[in-house]
C-alpha cells in the first residue's frame, strides 16, 4: 500500500512558476507509476502527467506540454511536478495519484491518491 502527500501549492501570477512535490511511503515505491490530474471547480478532473517506473516514460497532456515537466527520485520516493509558465487555466486542485498498473494512471483509475494541494493563479 502507499500513501501520498501533495505539498507545494500556492497563489501566482500568471507566468509564474510553482513546484508540486508528491512524498510517498509505502513499499516497493519505485514499482508505481504515478501521475498528476487536475479539478478545477465545476470541471471534471483531468490528466496533467504520468512519469513510470522508467523515468524515460514521460506523458503529458497537450495543454501542459513544454510548460511543465515531471520527474521522480525513488530514492526519496518523491515525484515533483515543475509548473513552468502558468497560466489563469491552469488553477486546480492538483492531485498526485500511484497505481503498479500504469494504464489505470493514466486512465485516473489508480488505486492510490493524495489529499491534493491548491494552486492559484492569478490574471
Amino acid at each position: 500500500q502507499v500513501q501520498l502527500v501533495e505539498s507545494g501549492g500556492g497563489l501566482v501570477q500568471t507566468g509564474g512558476s510553482l513546484r508540486l512535490s508528491c512524498a510517498a511511503s509505502g513499499r516497493a515505491f519505485w514499482r508505481y507509476a504515478v501521475g498528476w490530474f487536475r479539478q478545477a471547480p465545476g470541471k471534471e478532473r483531468e490528466f496533467v502527467a504520468a512519469i513510470f517506473w522508467s523515468t524515460s516514460s514521460l506523458y503529458y497532456a497537450d495543454s501542459v506540454k513544454g510548460r511543465f515537466t515531471i520527474s521522480r527520485d525513488n530514492a526519496k520516493m518523491t515525484v515533483t511536478l515543475q509548473m513552468n509558465s502558468l497560466k489563469p487555466e491552469d488553477t486546480a486542485v492538483y492531485y498526485c495519484a500511484a497505481d503498479e498498473v500504469t494504464s489505470r494512471v493514466v486512465a485516473g483509475r489508480s488505486n492510490y491518491w493524495g489529499q491534493g494541494t491548491q494552486v492559484t493563479v492569478s490574471s
